[in-house]
């Protein structure tokens, strides 16, 4: 009996999710590449609330397969899409086949298993992981960033359907900030320097009670930290000065001060590293345990709401100037004099 499913969870935000789940008291099947992660997933959870099984979310077959294994007695009532990968390099140095296989995972992966979840899934929380660089793109990034957009048109289009089809079944985007996760670790990286999470970074714990938080509210969206609203935000506001912020600092802000030589050669893009599973990373600076956690669409209700109050009372003030002005600069009539 599996009461959720969760793609990529052996590692990152997906085993934060994966641990919360659990501490709800759910059996939660996991699929991933990694067997030496599953297996070690399993026996952290040696009550048997795990239930695993092994595939690349990007191959639509193998995907349907593992699936299989683990919803045959049961629909789960909660599925997370969170497997990712990415490379820290330039678009113009990025050969084909990487940029292929990051399109593959982060979005076609969330693409396949979104239709396994109908397949299966009459009812319950279908739960989107995304970014705020789906609002705010990052150079450095640009397979990932591609991918994080596309997520959001293919959840819009989809939620609509379900709107009308499945009213009981709901579909929400999670867009979090930096994370202290491994993806730091063993992404493919072509910078001099090893890459790091942009500060502000939060603990991926932060990211598992925003997708509670999805799930418990049916929200449709939730942003996560401050720096994702201003990522939404500032990007609605001022979109060409952040381009030009970013061209000048957007690809140092996400280098480490460690060589990229000092670091592990091998990366988990087109095959899974040798490596314990881990919800959090090695970043070694500040990392914040809390987070702003906001419904995004009552937070853009607020900000709308804000807006139209400031031009009404800008409105008001220049009516009120003007017509000080008017009286201000009338005539002055002189009486006549008496005959």
């Amino acid at each position: 009996m599996t009461d959720a499913i969760v793609l990529g969870g052996t590692a990152g935000v997906g085993r934060a999710v994966v641990d919360a789940l659990v501490a709800r008291g759910m059996t939660v099947g996991v699929i991933a590449r990694g067997g030496d992660r599953l297996d070690g997933l399993r026996r952290a959870h040696p009550q048997g609330r795990i239930k695993t099984a092994s595939a690349d979310v990007g191959d639509a077959t193998a995907l349907t397969d593992a699936v299989a294994t683990l919803v045959a007695d049961r629909a789960p009532v909660v599925w997370v899409n969170c497997a990712m990968s990415t490379a820290f390099c330039k678009f113009a140095d990025l050969p084909v086949a990487d940029f292929d296989k990051i399109i593959r995972t982060t979005f076609l992966g969330q693409v396949n298993g979104t239709r396994l979840a109908l397949t299966h899934m009459q009812h319950g929380n279908i739960v989107h992981v995304g970014s705020g660089l789906a609002y705010r793109p990052v150079p450095g990034q640009a397979a990932y960033v591609a991918a994080k957009h596309a997520i959001n048109g293919f959840a819009g289009a989809v939620r609509s359907e379900l709107m009308q089809d499945r009213p009981d079944l709901h579909l929400s985007l999670v867009q979090l900030p930096a994370m202290d996760t491994p993806q730091f670790e063993w992404a493919r990286n072509d910078l001099d320097m090893k890459p790091q999470p942009a500060p502000p970074v939060y603990h991926p714990d932060v990211a598992a009670r925003a997708v509670l938080k999805a799930i418990d509210g049916n929200l449709r969206e939730v942003l996560v930290g401050t720096s994702v609203l201003k990522l939404v935000f500032g990007d609605m506001l001022l979109p060409g000065y952040i381009d030009r912020r970013l061209s000048r600092n957007g690809i140092e802000m996400q280098k480490s001060d460690q060589p990229a030589w000092a670091t592990a050669d091998a990366d988990n893009l087109h095959e899974p590293v040798a490596r314990p599973g881990s919800a959090t990373g090695d970043f070694d600076g500040d990392v914040a345990p809390t987070a702003l956690t906001v419904d995004a669409d009552r937070a853009r209700k607020v900000i709308a709401g804000g807006i139209v109050a400031a031009a009404f009372g800008l409105g008001a003030l220049v009516a009120t100037t003007a017509a000080r002005r008017r009286q201000t600069s009338l005539p002055h009539r002189v009486p006549r004099p008496l005959r």
